[in-house]
């Protein structure tokens, strides 16, 4: 009942015009100048070719190039899962999907969500005085205490999940191109299975639908627009925050932007990057303007690029997966090699971070949740074992080393979902299954298991084309390494507090502004509502 009562009254104040300017920016406790401020900024489908500063090729991301120049890029950094759920739900937990219940993805009429037991960093840092904000996709689950409001953000503004996840009518470059929503009396049936065409994608502010569905070639700059405001308004404040930015950015479909000059196969991919990368921009100035002294920004990829999506998909540099690729398939999203799950990542903090660094330090997006805790003053929740390290020594003691040994959840391509069954261990990755997700040209590589594994030094093969020969003094001397680290991380989750997520689904979770519209059509109702929640009356 108290649960209820809370969301009926933050509905109503949301109703009411918005949640976020009741937002407390005002705590009469410790002032921002005795602790930092976080920007998380995360690249949806980007891959480690896509930043300029990693591969010489790519010639559109100015503002992240630059960033790079003036802080710490990282060359050997994972998400924690290869595709969208996973990955989010290690990134606010610091846990893999073993512990944290998420293996995969949730769905438009998914009941549940990130397990309500699982403690997100929002929530941390919100018990040590932060203020909050989470600005685009979310994919943690949407209905009832799913909803990132109920998750530790004091203020939402974004889309619930993947938004090629629900209909648009402004669709943009995908393969297969989705129609526009219906607009007829009855909702329209794609024969595609990856067209949504029954409900259409909705853009929520805190816990109301504003916009359904979304308008995605004005979302880039909605996006900013938020995020500079909330970025103002806590800096003018005695708070400190903590501001989680989730692109949509370059997850397909790409929105129908000015496309620049180059060749054709490539230009709306490139328009795609360059205004990721305006917006990245935007939200980096608005920081240097405001909060620049005391503010840790980190920007990363959730997982490599989609491959499947031909042009439209990025570029995952030299790591071509070429053992895969030569079975068939696309070993990029999806898979657990690495044009899957290395992906580009820079930090930046003018005068504590050090400028034009390139760290080949092993790190992974489990790492941003224990590292921003310290840097915070705060303390990690208590009863449950964490999978990412305090990354401090790196980032501001000159340290090279990361982790030892780092686990590549399964994520769709092969084997069972959220099983560790790929093992990096310093410059060595052992496979025990194989398969490529699907590929442009359709085709998808056979799962195939291996016992002994697959062995691989990436030092000297960065492509993985060339396993060690099992023969080999070398990879007799890594197997029980790599053996010992497998039994270990599994011991350990055996023993630690696990949790169960729900993957259930129901229509009626599938959220939706005016049900007796086609499609959950809400804009006409909007228009005539009171103003636009979010309005801070500047």
């Amino acid at each position: 009942m108290a649960w209820l009562f809370l969301k009926v009254l933050l509905v109503g104040v949301g109703s009411l015009g918005c949640l976020y300017p009741v937002v407390d920016f005002c705590f009469s406790g410790e002032t921002r100048g005795q602790k930092p401020n976080f920007v998380i900024i995360l690249a949806d489908d980007m891959g480690w070719g896509d930043l300029g500063a990693n591969w010489a090729a790519t010639k559109d991301t100015a503002n992240l190039d630059q960033m790079a120049s003036q802080g710490m890029r990282f060359v050997d950094f994972h998400s924690a899962a290869s595709t969208c759920s996973p990955s989010r739900a290690s990134l606010l937990t610091g846990r893999l999907g073993l512990r944290n219940g998420v293996t995969h993805n949730f769905a438009v009429t998914s009941v549940g969500g990130l397990p309500l037991n699982e403690t997100t960093l929002a929530e941390v840092l919100q018990q040590a005085g932060y203020v909050t904000g989470m600005i685009g996709k979310w994919h943690l689950g949407h209905h009832g205490s799913y909803h990132p409001n109920f998750r530790g953000f004091d203020y939402y503004f974004g889309i619930p999940y993947s938004h090629d996840m629900g209909c648009t009518d402004t669709p943009g470059y995908d393969h297969p191109p989705c129609p526009a929503c219906p607009r007829g009396d009855r909702p329209a049936r794609a024969s595609d299975g990856d067209c949504y065409m029954d409900v259409a994608l909705p853009l929520y502010e805190n816990l109301r639908i504003v916009e359904q569905p979304v308008n995605l070639s004005s979302l880039a700059q909605k996006y900013a627009e938020k995020a500079t405001r909330f970025i103002r308004r806590a800096s003018a404040s005695s708070r400190p925050f903590l501001l989680y930015v989730a692109l949509a950015h370059m997850h397909v479909p790409l929105t129908k932007t000015q496309l620049p000059a180059g060749p054709q196969a490539r230009r709306p991919y490139a328009a795609g990057l360059r205004e990721m990368d305006g917006l990245v921009g935007q939200i980096k100035d608005q920081v240097d303007r405001t909060a620049k002294g005391n503010t840790f920004l980190w920007f990363a990829g959730d997982n490599g690029p989609w491959a499947q999506k031909c042009e439209l998909a990025g570029s995952v540099g030299p790591f071509t997966g070429s053992w895969q690729a030569h079975q068939g398939g696309s070993p990029a999203k999806r898979t657990t090699w690495e044009g899957g799950h290395r992906v580009p990542a820079v930090a930046y903090w003018p005068g504590r971070i050090p400028a034009n660094v390139t760290s080949p330090a092993l790190l992974s997006l489990l790492d941003i949740f224990p590292t921003v805790v310290a840097l915070a003053g705060a303390s990690l929740p208590q009863g449950r074992h964490f999978d990412g390290l305090d990354a401090s020594d790196v980032l501001f003691g000159g340290s090279q080393t990361g982790h030892r040994a780092l686990f590549h959840p399964n994520s769709g391509a092969a084997g069972e979902y959220g099983a560790l069954q790929t093992v990096r261990l310093e410059r060595y990755k052992a496979f025990y299954v194989t398969g490529g997700a699907q590929a442009c040209d359709g085709g998808v590589g056979p799962e195939r298991h291996h016992e002994p594994p697959l062995i691989f030094n990436l030092e000297d093969d960065v492509a993985e084309a060339a396993p060690l020969e099992p023969g080999s003094a070398e990879y007799q001397s890594v197997l029980p390494e790599v053996r010992g680290a497998l039994a270990d991380v599994l011991h350990d989750i055996a023993g630690d507090s696990v949790s169960r997520a729900d993957y259930t689904r129901d229509p009626a979770a599938v959220p939706c502004c005016n049900p007796h519209q086609t499609a959950c059509r809400c804009q006409a109702a909007r228009r005539a509502a009171a103003p636009a929640s979010g309005d801070l009356g500047e």
